[in-house]
């Protein structure tokens, strides 16, 4: 229980100083100076197309399509295996995915958070926080391995929670490196992911046990 209760210390912490524009903040934009100086003094193209491209792999597509993908694999996986709850991963996915938005969408509308570049919202606009494409790609891309590795060879078990782990890392840097987010919208993000996906594994070990 230590995680989740870490977990949902830190994004208690994060949101409130957000909430009250506390000294917290003052990390979001001393990274956010250090990230445009280092930017400016690399000048390269390439890294900041490398950087971009990294956050548009938070996007709902293709994250949440690699999720319903890796379920149904992981369903297919498990029937051929002869698991009773072979069809475990199709009921999991949608509730992952349907799980983002009725989680980020509220928060981003109640904190009402404007960007690193300090631009008032319009009235369309939701807000920041917490980073949208953060959450996303943590939890699908989170909950694809989750369920692939219930059923893959235990030797690929760990590069599979190895490669989605840098997947999601890179997201969240390249969405401060092109100033697309705030560190601690970042932050926030993972925290949150880190107690749905505590959540569903604890989920998945009472419905399916092996």
């Amino acid at each position: 229980m230590a995680i989740p209760v870490a977990l949902a210390a830190v994004l208690a912490l994060i949101s409130w100083q957000v909430a009250v524009d506390g000294p917290l903040l003052e990390l979001d934009t001393a990274t956010r100076n250090g990230v445009r100086s280092l930017r400016k003094a690399l000048h390269s193209i390439p890294l900041n197309h490398f950087g971009a491209a990294f956050s548009d792999l938070g996007g709902s597509f293709p994250a949440v399509p690699v999720l319903l993908g890796c379920a149904g694999l992981a369903a297919w996986l498990a029937h051929r295996a002869g698991r009773p709850r072979w069809w475990l991963p199709l009921a999991v996915a949608p509730v992952a995915a349907v799980l983002i938005p009725l989680l980020v969408v509220p928060a981003k509308a109640w904190f009402a958070r404007p960007g690193p570049y300090g631009v008032p919202l319009a009235p369309e606009q939701w807000g920041w926080y917490p980073s949208g494409h953060t959450a996303t790609s943590a939890i699908a891309y989170g909950t694809a391995a989750l369920l692939l590795a219930r059923v893959l060879d235990p030797g690929l078990v760990r590069p599979v929670h190895a490669g989605t782990a840098l997947v999601c890392l890179g997201v969240g840097a390249g969405l401060v490196w092109s100033d697309y987010h705030w560190l601690l919208d970042v932050l926030a993000s993972w925290c949150l992911a880190g107690l749905v996906l505590w959540t569903l594994a604890a989920a998945l070990r009472r419905l399916d046990p092996r």
